[in-house]
């Protein structure tokens, strides 16, 4: 918080454009992404496919001095293949809409945070450093004593270990993100069930590493 606000005052004082990747925030923290959540406004946000519903598809926007540069309103062409591509603007307009009820980031927020505590308290059970956290729908674990608050915090986590992590869970049938720098993500159709049954998965794979 402390640091995109440093940013934010940074980039104001010297006349430079403060750019947020929202490629895995935006719409995961809340319906405005990262920018709401902590309540800073950039100059320009990018975003990845979940605008369109998971399918292939990016988008960006700014303030309107600057986007009134691209074409066809200013001099910066830009185009693509899959710009406007029906399908995938169907499925984001019906994502989009259901993100609209404010229900469903208090049901992310919810499950989210029963899959971090049951994991921390199953790899705490099993004799293991662990520590992690969630905002809303997005969560990490790092097997390192916490809090981790910083990339250098992050790098004195157990990365070998996290490797034997991820092949049991894949063993037990449940597929997490691949490294422990990267953040997971839970999602609406995730029930309780489900997270319970992560959390016995997980359990079993802390007393086999």
């Amino acid at each position: 918080m402390d640091f995109l606000q440093g940013l934010r005052k940074i980039t104001k004082e010297h006349g430079t454009l403060l750019v947020f990747d929202e490629v895995m925030t935006g719409f995961r923290l809340a319906y405005g992404g990262a920018q709401e959540y902590f309540g800073i406004t950039p100059d320009i946000t990018t975003m990845g496919k979940i605008i369109g519903g998971g399918l292939p598809v990016g988008a960006y926007g700014g303030r309107r001095d600057i986007m009134e540069m691209v074409a066809p309103a200013g001099p910066m062409y830009q185009a693509g293949t899959l710009s406007g591509n029906p399908l995938a603007m169907t499925a984001g307009i019906h994502t989009l809409t259901r993100l609209k009820d404010p229900n469903c980031y208090e049901y992310l927020d919810r499950v989210t945070g029963k899959l971090v505590k049951g994991l921390l308290e199953a790899g705490k059970k099993a004799g293991h450093a662990i520590s992690g956290g969630h905002i809303c729908g997005m969560f990490g674990i790092f097997f390192c004593e916490g809090p981790v608050q910083s990339f250098e915090d992050a790098k004195k986590s157990d990365g070998a270990k996290f490797a034997r992590f991820h092949r049991g869970m894949l063993e037990e049938g449940v597929y997490l993100a691949p490294s422990q720098f990267e953040a997971g993500f839970t999602s609406l159709a995730h029930t309780d069930e489900d997270i319970e049954k992560t959390i016995e998965a997980a359990t079993n794979v802390f007393g086999r590493i």
